[in-house]
């Protein structure tokens, strides 16, 4: 793999990550269109961390109160079953903390919630996603789908939900949605922020809670690459793996303020038909390209 191949899929990646018309339907038509069918999707993972230090970079803030409430989520809930014991044990009654007792707090836990079926459906299906990854016709076909629900996103009626509001259903959902979103072709974000919108979520916290959703979803994708990366790694460039990852956060972090505009504007639908019509382009190069 040559720098310049690796920096231009970065910039791919960075663009197509945050832009909701799918970085892996992207990746998967680039590589395949530049013959490049030798480079795994560790080289995808290792872009998707680029564009995660995006995410940290914008949402620092957030995050940061994220990681602090999670660890007093885990340090209440610990302190509770002490005390459960103890009172067990002296026939005392047990004093406990309120464990979701603030906003960030619950925010935490809907990620949570929503990473436990985007990891559980992301493992079950991670052959189906590597074999889709080296056709044209699985990410054209997806992309449709994805011009769908781009189109069907700007027609909602505007949500009122925050983190208060929102049920863990509605994250279990999303979590779904983000797990079946790993297909090339399947726009991540715009999945995503569509399921939020049609939850009730208003606009730019579906936009925040899309990207904060990723985090673990694609550090846990990384640490189950780690092998395959180091071996691939060797195999190819691997100056292009970090110039590749850099050129994604680059181009990703101004895409995700782009991407808070484009929502609160409602105009999904162009980038409806946009994924319409690489899609259709996709499914007929299937039929030309070998």
């Amino acid at each position: 793999m040559s720098l310049f191949k690796a920096i231009l899929l970065g910039m791919i990646q960075g663009a197509t990550e945050f832009l909701p018309i799918s970085s892996s339907g992207h990746l998967a038509i680039a590589k395949k269109l530049f013959g490049m069918g030798d480079v795994g999707t560790s080289f995808d993972v290792f872009l998707h961390i680029g564009t995660l230090v995006a995410v940290f970079i914008v949402y620092w803030k957030d995050i940061s109160k994220l990681i602090q409430n999670g660890i007093g989520i885990i340090a209440d809930s610990f302190h509770n079953l002490f005390q459960l014991i103890e009172s067990k044990r002296n026939n005392t009654e047990p004093t406990y903390r309120k464990v979701i007792n603030s906003s960030y707090r619950k925010f935490a836990m809907l990620v949570i919630v929503s990473t436990i079926p985007t990891g559980i459906l992301g493992i079950m299906g991670e052959k189906l996603i590597d074999d889709a990854a080296t056709s044209l016709m699985i990410p054209g076909i997806c992309l449709l789908v994805t011009a769908v629900l781009l189109f069907v996103s700007d027609q909602i009626e505007d949500g009122d939900k925050t983190p208060k509001k929102t049920t863990y259903a509605n994250a279990a959902f999303m979590g779904v949605c983000q797990g079946i979103a790993t297909l090339p072709g399947l726009s991540r974000s715009g999945t995503t922020i569509t399921a939020g919108l049609l939850c009730g979520l208003k606009r730019d916290f579906a936009v925040k809670y899309s990207f904060i959703m990723s985090i673990p979803a694609i550090i846990g994708a990384a640490i189950i690459k780690i092998p395959d990366m180091r071996d691939d790694m060797a195999a190819n460039n691997a100056l292009g793996y970090v110039a590749g990852a850099i050129m994604a956060a680059i181009v990703g972090y101004v895409c995700i303020k782009t991407m808070l505009v484009i929502v609160r504007n409602k105009k999904f639908k162009y980038f409806s038909y946009y994924c319409a019509v690489v899609g259709l382009i996709a499914i007929i190069g299937s039929f030309v390209v070998k």
